[in-house]
């Protein structure tokens, strides 16, 4: 039986969400439809933790067979926090009514940031609606402080082992995809907390992995500042010294040590694929190889240590492994020679694959990812997967066609994993070009600030270049399509609008139409983080609106396939409504879809199975041969 659309819509992923020492994972299973808390144990058998009528996340409580759950309403990324004792009441999965509210207001956000034995850490933006604060929260009682640090967005918090400090992920104001860290003390009485800054706030620079050293005397990082990739950084709190403790001239890397200090997991980003090593934490030494069982990239979790340092769990997907959960232990043996020698073979061999996402596709082949770098006018190389069709696809009506699939972001990378629509296509018989047009990250600081501002439509050049470059892999210009969710989305139209002649067809899932509007109606949270990357409303307005596909829209010609989530908090319904109102009346070829149960993008599998059989439909019709 060959790969087809059927059996890659049952696909069922897994991610990881935390890890306990008695071995037991806390991990996210879309079996029944939305992704749901599981707990997989050390024998292999797993536990449904919740029935939630949406997707949901969570993390353990330390010391307590409890998690906590955060939750919106139909995709409304409204947060609410609330507990599940373990196993559930009832003795089946939780819902909504049987969870214990721990921090709830429907009105608000609220993000979970830390945990730790006696405080948690979140985000809220229930000061004004749209700025973020701090708020640890004590377990024991529900005490709260709110720490008032100013009008922010926070990515990542970190509170330090002996409950002295705070280390906050804080974005910038004026700078696309660029943030800096601060640490704040929280001895300090309440309303006088002092910001000191650990990288500079005007030197933009993408932080993340906050991690402290057992003894809190030391806090861990992965950070470009002052670097064109981002590397593994050591900031020694009493000399206030910075040090690299893993980098690369040429890759970004990301690093997660363990709990007790010993190690740290390394993930190298190798054009989009992941290759893992384990490094010793003091001297940043490499230790050896983790290598994955097939090729793939981290997913959308980060890799999880035990609070005994001996496991660590991680997400991985790949174009065989559509999304698991795996686990790396650390095995103890016999007296080794030094302490370097027994962490140098601790880890051996492959992490075990807790869950089997590739059951489903009964070991049909997927399509692997080709690796492309493709000219562009100005001289610049966009990278580029390119997924062949396989090769009982070959002969069919759709030989020769391409689809161009954008990610979203802009900030973000196209890596090596497991796309359902990419998959789906190939096996079709289309070929489908992945690439990371200028602005995606991954490739150094100077790519992803390339489209930034002024330079919005250099991103949309991009991909005529990728319309140019078709010939080079045996395929037909005159049947290619874009596709793509989000910002991808509005390269969709923006390829339609700005490049009429080069497009045959496109699907845009949750994308802007106009950046004016967008702006205008986004949630106001938002506003003025999306202003960072697109221009400001105040400032720059000629130029959005001369950016937008919907000023060019009489200019789209080819016909349009829409899926938008009528809960939408980032791009809203009435983007999808203008584009598609504005082409019936001129009257080309528009199709909206649009789901009241979901938000920005598809959650559910059966929204997700619905919204792609059409889009694939629609496909069909404009990129067969004779079309």
């Amino acid at each position: 039986m060959a790969l087809n659309l059927a059996m890659l819509l049952d696909v069922r992923q897994y991610v990881g969400f935390d890890l306990d020492t008695s071995g037991r994972v806390l991990a996210g299973s879309d079996d029944s439809g939305s992704m749901q808390l599981i707990e997989i144990l050390p024998d292999g058998s797993v536990t449904r933790l919740t029935a939630l009528p949406g997707a949901c996340s969570g993390c353990y409580l330390p010391s307590q067979r409890a998690v906590i759950v955060s939750h919106d309403e139909g995709g409304n990324e409204l947060h609410q926090l609330s507990i599940l004792s373990i196993p559930p009441p009832a003795g089946r999965p939780a819902e909504i009514d049987s969870l214990e509210p721990l921090v709830r207001d429907p009105r608000y956000i609220h993000l979970l940031a830390d945990v730790t034995h006696s405080q948690i850490c979140y985000f809220t933006n229930r000061r004004n609606g749209v700025a973020f604060d701090p708020v640890i929260r004590d377990l024991a009682d529900g005490t709260e402080r709110t720490l008032r640090l100013g009008d922010h967005m926070f990515g990542e918090a970190a509170i330090s082992p002996d409950g002295r400090w705070l280390a906050l992920i804080v974005f910038s104001a004026v700078t696309a995809n660029a943030a800096h860290v601060v640490l704040v003390d929280l001895t300090a009485p309440a309303g006088e907390e002092h910001q000191a800054e650990i990288t500079p706030a005007d030197a933009p620079a993408i932080n993340h992995a906050l991690a402290w050293s057992p003894d809190s005397d030391a806090l861990f990082f992965s950070s470009n500042c002052d670097r064109e990739f981002v590397a593994v950084a050591r900031h020694d709190l009493a000399t206030g010294q910075r040090t690299w403790l893993a980098a690369d001239q040429d890759a970004d890397l990301a690093g997660w040590p363990a709990p007790d200090g010993s190690v740290m997991l390394i993930e190298r980003n190798d054009d989009g694929a992941s290759a893992l090593a384990v490094h010793e934490t003091a001297t940043g030494e490499r230790l050896c190889d983790l290598p994955l069982p097939a090729p793939g990239s981290l997913g959308r979790t980060e890799p999880v240590w035990a609070p005994d340092s001996c496991a660590i769990a991680m997400t991985v997907s790949g174009a065989s492994m559509p999304s698991d959960v795996l686990l790396a232990v650390r095995q103890r043996s016999e007296p080794a020679a030094s302490p370097a020698e027994d962490r140098r073979r601790s880890f051996s061999g492959r992490p075990a694959m807790l869950t089997h996402s590739a059951a489903r596709i009964d070991g049909e082949p997927a399509a692997s990812p080709e690796r492309h770098q493709v000219p562009a006018e100005d001289g610049e190389l966009i990278p580029c997967l390119v997924y062949r069709p396989a090769a009982e696809a070959a002969g069919n009506s759709f030989r020769g066609s391409a689809v161009v699939h954008v990610h979203g972001g802009p900030e973000s990378q196209a890596r090596d994993d497991f796309r359902i629509e990419v998959q789906a296509l190939a096996a079709a018989g289309h070929t489908v070009l992945v690439p990371n047009v200028r602005g995606s990250t991954g490739y150094g600081k100077r790519w992803y600030s390339a489209d930034d501002g002024r330079r919005r439509l250099d991103s949309v050049a991009d991909l005529a270049a990728l319309h140019a470059y078709l010939p080079e892999l045996g395929l037909d210009q005159a049947r290619a399509a874009l596709m793509g969710g989000s910002y991808g989305g509005y390269m969709v139209l923006a390829g339609l609008a700005f490049q009429p002649a080069l497009w045959a067809a496109g699907v845009d899932i949750v994308g802007i139409a106009s950046l004016v509007t967008f702006l205008e109606n986004t949630s106001a949270y938002r506003r003025a983080y999306r202003e960072r990357e697109y221009g400001t409303l105040a400032g720059d307005r000629e130029f959005l609106t001369a950016a937008s596909p919907l000023t060019r829209i009489d200019d789209i010609t080819a016909p349009l396939f829409i899926i938008h989530g009528a809960n939408d908090p980032r791009v809203p319904l009435s983007e999808a409504e203008q584009i598609h109102a504005g082409l019936l009346s001129r009257g080309v070829e528009c199709e909206l879809v649009v789901y009241g149960d979901e938000g920005h993008g598809l959650a559910k599998r059966g929204n997700r199975t619905d919204a792609l059989q059409k889009a694939f439909a629609f496909l069909a019709r404009h990129l067969a041969a004779g079309s």
